[in-house]
C-alpha cells in the first residue's frame, strides 16, 4: 500500500527529515515519481488534486501473511492492512451489516465519532484486537488519520519526499528508494492525526521520544519514536470535540 499527503495537510515529526538526504547517493523522489514506482498492471490508485494519493495493489501470494482491504465511502478513504479478532464483536457494536470488513469498519467507526460521538480515538484503537495499520483520509475536511497497532505484527514505514510530502507504505525498498535518509519505522502503538500529531494509543499519558537513527553508512536517518513513560502529559487527554478523530484544524 502507498498513500501520499502534500506538505501542509500532514505536518511530520521533525526528527523525521534527515539534513542527510541532501548529502545521500539516493535523492529523495517527487510524488508522482513515487507513484510510478508502485504502479504495476494489478494495482488501484485515487489521486485528489495534488493534495494526496492512495494506491493499493493485492498481495502476489494467494496466501498472504496479511491480509489487506481497501475501501471508500462518503469521501472517507482507508486502506487497512491485517485483521482484527474481534470484528464481529465491534460490527455489533456500531450496528454494522455483517459484510463489513476492516476497512468498512475503521471508516464507520471514524464517521459515527465524526459525526455523532465526541469520543477519544485512543480509547476506540485500544478496543481493536488484533494486527493492523491503517491509513484513513477524508477527502471533505483533508484530515489525515493513520495508525499501527501494538503487537508489531503489520509494519508501516513513512517518510519525506522531495517536495516535503509525506509518504507512507508497507514496502520498506519503496520507502528507502522514495525518502532517501528520511525515513523511519511508523511507531507501534502509535497514532497519527493531521491536527494532532503523532501520540501513543497504548499509552495515552506519555510523551513520544524521538530516538536518533544512524544507518551502516553512518549517516542520521529519521528518528525512531518511543514512549518515554518517565515523562508524564501534563492533563488528560481531552475526551471532548477536540480530541475527536476528526478534529479540525480551527480546534487544534
Amino acid at each position: 500500500m502507498l498513500a501520499i499527503f502534500k506538505k501542509g495537510i500532514v505536518n511530520p515529526p521533525q526528527e523525521l527529515n534527515s539534513p542527510a538526504s541532501l548529502a545521500s547517493s539516493t535523492k529523495p523522489k517527487l510524488p508522482h515519481e513515487i507513484l510510478t514506482d508502485f504502479s504495476s498492471s494489478n494495482s488501484f490508485s485515487m489521486t485528489f488534486g495534488d493534495s494526496a494519493a492512495l494506491a493499493y495493489s493485492p498481495p502476489q501470494n494467494p496466501f498472504p501473511s496479511h491480509r489487506r482491504s481497501f475501501c471508500g465511502v462518503d469521501d472517507v478513504y482507508c486502506i487497512f492492512l491485517g485483521s482484527l479478532n474481534n470484528i464481529c464483536s465491534l460490527i455489533r457494536q456500531y450496528g454494522l451489516s455483517k459484510g463489513t470488513n476492516e476497512a468498512m469498519f475503521v471508516i464507520e467507526a471514524y464517521k459515527t465519532l465524526r459525526d455523532r460521538g465526541p469520543y477519544p480515538a485512543h480509547q476506540v484503537l485500544k478496543d481493536l484486537d488484533g494486527s493492523f495499520g491503517f491509513v484513513l483520509y477524508d477527502a471533505k475536511s483533508g484530515h489525515v488519520f493513520s495508525a499501527l497497532g501494538a503487537n508489531e505484527g503489520v509494519k508501516l514505514f513513512w517518510g519525506i519526499a522531495a517536495d516535503g510530502s509525506v509518504v507512507i507504505s508497507d514496502n520498506l525498498e519503496l520507502i528507502k528508494g522514495s525518502c532517501a535518509k528520511s525515513f523511519a519505522p511508523f511507531p507501534s502503538g502509535c497514532m497519527f492525526h493531521s491536527s494532532q500529531g503523532l501520540t501513543s494509543f497504548e499509552h495515552p499519558m506519555s510523551k513520544l521520544q524521538a530516538m536518533p537513527r544512524i544507518d551502516s553508512e553512518g549517516a542520521m536517518c529519521g528518528a525512531n519514536f518511543k514512549v518515554d513513560k518517565q515523562v508524564r502529559i501534563s492533563s488528560m487527554p481531552r475526551v471532548g470535540s477536540e480530541a475527536n478523530w476528526a478534529l479540525s484544524g480551527s480546534q487544534a
